[in-house]
C-alpha cells in the first residue's frame, strides 16, 4: 500500500509539472488580452471585461476560472472577479509589475529554442542559433519589436534588485558607478538616487540604452548620469564601482571571461566589479531552488550562455585579474546573488 501511494504522488506531482508550461500561457495570454490592466483595482463580470476587450463573454469566463484556480483572480461575489496580490503584479502600470516578462517567457522567441534542448545536450550547439542562423542578440537587431519585448522584460526583471540593490551594499567609498549593459537604467537610477553623491554612466548597446534617458529623467538623476553606447567585449567606460547585472550568464565562459577582462581594464584602483546573477548551489541540485537551473538551460537553447555556482564565478573572475572578494544573497524580491569582485 505504501509503493502504491507513494507512486500516486509521483503521479500527481508529474501531472503538475508538466501542465506549468499551460499555466504559464495561461498567464500571458491573459496579459496579451489586456485582463488584469481592465481589472485593474475593482471588480467586473465576464460580461463587462467581454465588452471592455472585445472577447466573448463565455469564453473569457472560462479564462476567468482557470486564473481563479492559480489564484491570479479571486472572485468576492458570485460571478463578479478581482485581481489577486499575485494576479495585481499583471498590470503594466504596477511598480512590480511582471507583465513584460510574462509576454516574453511565454514568446515564441524563447520558446522554439527549447524544442532543441535534447540536440543541445547531445552536442553543446546553441538551439535558437540552429533554428534562426543568428545569434540571439545579432537576432534582436533586426526587429524593433521583438527587442522592445526583451528590453520590457529585462526592466520588469531589475526593479526587485533596484529595491535593494543600493542599501545592500556600501557605495560611499566611490565617486562613479558604470552600469555596463544596463539597458534602460532602472538599477542604476536606483543606486543614484539613493547615494546623492555618486555620479553614474550608463552603458549598453544603441539599442538597449534607447530608453535610459526617460528613465534617469523620471528618477530625477539625470543631471548625474551620462548615456553612453558601445560594445563591452571592446571597452568599457571607467569607473570606481562596475555594476553588471544578468549579463554574464548571456555568454559562455570565453565571452564572459572577454567581458570581465575590459572590466579590469576599465575599474580603477582600489575600485570594484558588482555581479548581480543567479547562482548554482555548489552541492546537489535538490539543495537550491529551481530557477536557477531552470534559467541555466534556457541560456543553453537561446544564447550560449550558462549559470554559474561560486566556484565557477572565483575560475571565472581569477582569470581575468580578480578576487572574489565577497558573494552574499540579496533580500527579497531579487534573491539574486551580489558577487564583489576587486583587482587582483
Amino acid at each position: 500500500m505504501a509503493d502504491a501511494n507513494e507512486e500516486t504522488r509521483a503521479h500527481l506531482a508529474l501531472g503538475r509539472m508538466l501542465y506549468g508550461g499551460m499555466v504559464a500561457h495561461l498567464i500571458g495570454g491573459a496579459v496579451r488580452l489586456g485582463l488584469p490592466d481592465a481589472l485593474g483595482e475593482g471588480e467586473a463580470t465576464a460580461a463587462e471585461l467581454a465588452r471592455a476587450l472585445d472577447a466573448r463573454a463565455d469564453t473569457l469566463e472560462r479564462l476567468l476560472r482557470a486564473l481563479a484556480a492559480v489564484d491570479l483572480v479571486a472572485e468576492p461575489g458570485r460571478g463578479r472577479y478581482a485581481l489577486t496580490p499575485a494576479g495585481r503584479l499583471l498590470r503594466t502600470g504596477h511598480p512590480g509589475s511582471m507583465a513584460a516578462i510574462a509576454r516574453f517567457y511565454t514568446d515564441a522567441l524563447l520558446l522554439d529554442s527549447w524544442r532543441g534542448l535534447p540536440q543541445s545536450v547531445r552536442d553543446g550547439s546553441v538551439a535558437f542559433e540552429r533554428a534562426h542562423g543568428e545569434t540571439f542578440f545579432e537576432h534582436l537587431d533586426g526587429r524593433p519589436e521583438e527587442a522592445e519585448m526583451f528590453h520590457g522584460a529585462m526592466a520588469d526583471g531589475t526593479r526587485g534588485t533596484a529595491r535593494v540593490l543600493p542599501g545592500a551594499y556600501d557605495f560611499a567609498p566611490f565617486s562613479t558607478v558604470v552600469d555596463v549593459g544596463g539597458g534602460d537604467g532602472t538599477l542604476v537610477a536606483a543606486v543614484l538616487a539613493a547615494h546623492p553623491r555618486l555620479r553614474g554612466v550608463l552603458f549598453d548597446a544603441p539599442g538597449g540604452a534607447g530608453r535610459a534617458p526617460a528613465v534617469l529623467e523620471r528618477a530625477g538623476v539625470a543631471d548625474r548620469c551620462s548615456v553612453v553606447s558601445g560594445d563591452f567585449f571592446r571597452s568599457v567606460p571607467a569607473g570606481d564601482v562596475l555594476l553588471l547585472k544578468s549579463i554574464i550568464h548571456d555568454w559562455d565562459d570565453e565571452r564572459a571571461g572577454a567581458i570581465l577582462s575590459r572590466c579590469r581594464e576599465a575599474v580603477s584602483d582600489g575600485g570594484r566589479v558588482l555581479l548581480v546573477e543567479p547562482m548554482l548551489p555548489d552541492g546537489p541540485g535538490a539543495d537550491g531552488p529551481l530557477v536557477p537551473f531552470l534559467s541555466d538551460l534556457n541560456m543553453m537553447v537561446n544564447t550560449g550562455g550558462r549559470e554559474r555556482t561560486r566556484a565557477d564565478f572565483e575560475a571565472l573572475c581569477s582569470r581575468a585579474g580578480f578576487t572574489l572578494a565577497s558573494v552574499r544573497i540579496l533580500a527579497p524580491p531579487s534573491g539574486y546573488a551580489l558577487l564583489e569582485a576587486a583587482p587582483a
